[in-house]
């Protein structure tokens, strides 16, 4: 490398810690530990990815960012303990899994609520989104923003679902969640709690008949070569929480905590956007390996909607009424488009 391609970063670093009224030890140099559960090439990999970048412009190079993907530090518990305990810096799970930590998660969970990816984002990101993000320190956790892994839509390997009662029945696998089992069994389904690992197995050998997941997971892990049908049920959008182990947060300077906050959501918004095409694309390739697709009626939806109310409203009376209340008012908002 030339002083000169040497010079530029290290130029712009300090003009940014002069801006910003801080000097050049208040960035260390750091290795981050960030983990995730999808195969590199994935959404989320690339939003690490974008991250990282960011990050080491930022901090002129002093911060490293290093992608742990595909479940390599272990699964979402194993890594969600590991980031609480200070032994990983940070992670990306799915807010279904943050419910064990912070319950109130558990209503981004409460199936055909948000309907589009405006809706989640300015449930997400407005006043709903922050709130619960707040109450992650005294669990161990900061929070930095929400990224994406998309719209979960039914698979099986027996008929299409044109209808609420075409559901019924059928072995599906479901997240260990209890808004998810309760409300997959209130739809006449036979909820199967699995790890995501042990799924394509169950499918191929026809333990089970069904999942559900975003069209990116479905693409990347196969399940085309044991699935033939997709319905188009958008029933819960999966986010994704960009988690910092508190323990790591509280060692930072101000500056390297706003560089990574910053980072976070720069990147977040390019993940979002690639997210959403690459939920497009996956469709259309999976159609192109032989899945047929097939949107569900409005009229069925709503059907299905219905069967789930009284889960949801069951959970929901268990949550915090402060956090409801925001809840509430914000989906309001979003419904009525104001």
């Amino acid at each position: 490398m030339t002083f000169r391609k040497l010079a530029a970063p290290l130029s712009l670093l300090a003009a940014l810690l002069m801006a910003g009224g801080a000097s050049a030890q208040d960035i260390q140099t750091r290795t981050i530990r960030f983990g995730h559960l999808t195969p590199v090439g994935h959404p989320i990999s690339q939003g690490v990815q974008r991250f990282a970048e960011l990050v080491a412009q930022k901090s002129g190079g002093k911060l490293t960012v290093k992608e742990f993907p595909a479940s390599v530090l272990g699964g979402e518990l194993q890594q969600q303990a590991a980031v609480q305990g200070g032994v990983q810096e940070m992670f990306t799970p799915a807010t279904t899994t943050a419910a064990a930590l912070v319950k109130e998660f558990g209503i981004l969970d409460a199936p055909f609520s948000i309907t589009n990816a405006q809706q989640a984002d300015a449930l997400l990101q407005g006043r709903f989104g922050k709130a619960l993000l707040d109450r992650l320190p005294e669990k161990g956790i900061v929070g930095l923003d929400y990224w994406e892994t998309g719209f979960r839509n039914f698979t099986n390997s027996r008929k299409p679902i044109l209808a609420a009662d075409d559901v019924k029945g059928l072995k599906i696998r479901v997240m260990a969640n209890p808004v998810f089992v309760e409300s997959f069994g209130a739809l006449g389904t036979n909820p199967v709690p699995m790890a995501f690992g042990e799924l394509y197995g169950a499918l191929e050998s026809k333990a089970l008949d069904a999942q559900e997941n975003p069209y990116t997971i479905i693409l990347s892990n196969k399940f085309y070569e044991v699935q033939k049908f997709v319905s188009v049920t958008n029933h819960v959008y999966t986010a994704n929480l960009i988690e910092v182990s508190k323990k790591f947060w509280d060692r930072l300077s101000a500056t390297e905590q706003k560089i990574l906050q910053d980072a976070a959501r720069e990147a977040g918004a390019y993940q979002r956007k690639v997210s959403r095409e690459s939920a497009d694309k996956s469709r259309q390739e999976l159609e192109a390996k032989g899945m047929k697709i097939n949107e569900v009626p409005a009229a069925e939806l709503a059907r299905m909607r219905q069967s789930t109310v009284p889960v949801v409203d069951k959970f929901a009376a268990s949550y915090d009424p402060a956090l409801m209340k925001i809840y509430r008012e914000e989906m309001d908002k979003i419904h009525s488009g104001r």
